[in-house]
């Protein structure tokens, strides 16, 4: 029998932060994180997606985008054996990040004209992969959320443009909606494959969806 964690409300807390407490605290792969040294329980989703696609090789160039707290730029230097100097990552975000094991740290802003070239250099050479799993915060409107959501997708998308090697990968976090298949369909004309992907780690009741695009054909 699964014991289920109960939260009261207190009165300093809302509704909707009490039911996240409580969905934090019996959720399995936020314990598993903690037992296994993740920061967040994302870097299953990750794992994930590694598993079923085989994306993460040693000796390639990852670019984590908007990586803070930092668990998918920590599945990606394992995986590529950066800790080893195979493989390198690059973790970009505004927010500062603890340091991480094998993974370079820039605070940048990625929109920024020139991101490209700086990470770029960082990396002596195009990437071999960019992933992203960032989220605007949410608004409680549907619509809204899912318009902020793949216009970060889609900000992603430009960056991999420029940053990419040929043959390189491209995953996004979108939301189901239909929202985007404007990107979807330049993802198309870009890469050999583009497919929709939700990892059993995403939350059942979530909308969340990753975009994963393989074999970029180059600029």
């Amino acid at each position: 029998m699964t014991l289920t964690t109960r939260v009261k409300t207190a009165r300093k807390r809302t509704l909707s932060s009490t039911l996240w407490l409580e969905r934090q605290l019996n959720d399995p792969y936020v314990a598993r994180a903690k037992r296994e040294g993740y920061r967040a329980r994302a870097a299953y989703k990750l794992i994930e997606l590694d598993e079923r696609f085989h994306l993460l090789k040693p000796g390639l160039r990852i670019v984590d985008l908007g990586a803070a707290p930092g668990g998918w730029s920590q599945v990606a230097a394992e995986r590529v054996k950066a800790q080893e100097g195979k493989g390198k990552v690059i973790a970009a975000d505004l927010l500062d990040m603890a340091p991480i094991a094998g993974v370079e740290f820039v605070a940048l802003d990625f929109r920024d004209e020139t991101a490209p070239q700086t990470i770029m250099a960082m990396l002596g050479g195009k990437a071999d992969g960019v992933i992203s799993d960032m989220a605007a915060n949410a608004t409680g409107h549907k619509q809204t959320d899912h318009l902020r959501i793949v216009a970060l997708a889609e900000l992603a998308a430009d960056f991999a443009r420029q940053a990419l090697a040929p043959g390189g990968f491209f995953v996004a976090k979108v939301l189901q909606g239909g929202t985007e298949g404007q990107l979807l369909a330049q993802l198309k004309r870009e890469f050999a494959i583009v497919r929709h992907v939700k990892p059993a780690a995403s939350r059942a009741g979530s909308a969340e969806l990753y975009v994963l695009a393989t074999g970029f054909r180059g600029n």
